[in-house]
């Protein structure tokens, strides 16, 4: 196992709320320098006043936005001839929105597409140089269960998915030698903002309110219970530390249990 003797910074992507602040933080809290990303910039500079900051630690952020891989290159490339190497690249973007696949629009899949994997491409070729020249590297895609079981009323969102778990897995096997691990977190229903559009969606067809929609949700699970932000961040940092340096290539599912696959 490979221990760096040089500070990690860590690039968080839809860092502002929900599971990629959760994650923000908790990689704080272990000690690396935080870069974090989204589209609104007053809501990345409350953000940043959230993260634990201690000596040696310098936290820092740029304006994104996904709809626009173009302008994404631009930012990340500047970002890194300024600050230097991110030896943590955690892709996260918000799912595109549910409804049978059926029913989709050619333009949604090539929308998702494009904030999905051509984003996380763009990062990731900005950001492998640097890890190999680093011999450390961990690039961490939060995805969804519904790589292993499609999801009901999900139909782009399971597609696309599919899609990064398998540029995920490539990129694994390319990258390996060089001290570079890449995986996958798949989360279960957690109790994020997107999840509460997904119950609106479904209460507003059902009458029924949006908490009981979320409860039958928890109900799923053997937990009983919808998972936290934290929790799925807690399989991101141990995923991002050295201790997980010999796990490369998977999917880790944060469900609860509820994807009946193995």
């Amino acid at each position: 196992m490979k221990t760096p003797n040089f500070p990690l910074r860590a690039l968080v992507c839809g860092s502002t709320q929900g599971i990629g602040l959760a994650i923000a933080q908790q990689l704080a809290k272990d000690g690396y320098s935080i870069v974090l990303t989204s589209r609104s910039e007053d809501k990345l500079q409350n953000a940043l006043t959230t993260l634990k900051t201690d000596p040696g630690q310098t936290h820092h952020y740029f304006v994104s936005d996904f709809t626009d891989p173009a302008g994404l290159k631009i930012a990340i490339d500047n970002f890194i001839k300024l600050n230097g190497p991110v030896h943590v690249l955690i892709n996260n973007t918000g799912g595109p929105k549910s409804g049978p696949i059926v029913d989709a629009e050619i333009s949604e899949f090539l929308a998702a597409f494009n904030q999905h994997l051509i984003c996380n491409h763009i990062l990731m070729q900005a950001v492998v140089p640097g890890m190999k020249t680093a011999g450390y590297g961990r690039i961490i895609n939060i995805i969804s269960t519904s790589v292993k079981q499609p999801l009901p009323n999900l139909g782009v969102s399971n597609t696309i998915r599919g899609a990064v778990a398998n540029w995920s897995k490539t990129l694994a096997n390319e990258l390996g030698g060089f001290g570079i691990t890449v995986n996958n977190v798949l989360p279960g229903a957690t109790n994020t903002q997107r999840l509460t559009e997904i119950a609106k969606v479904k209460a507003d067809k059902t009458g029924e309110s949006i908490a009981e929609i979320l409860a039958e949700m928890g109900q799923e699970s053997p937990m009983k219970r919808i998972a936290e932000p934290e929790e799925v961040a807690a399989a991101v940092a141990f995923l991002a530390s050295p201790a997980a340096s010999y796990i490369n290539g998977i999917n880790v599912p944060v469900d609860g249990g509820r994807t009946k696959s193995l």
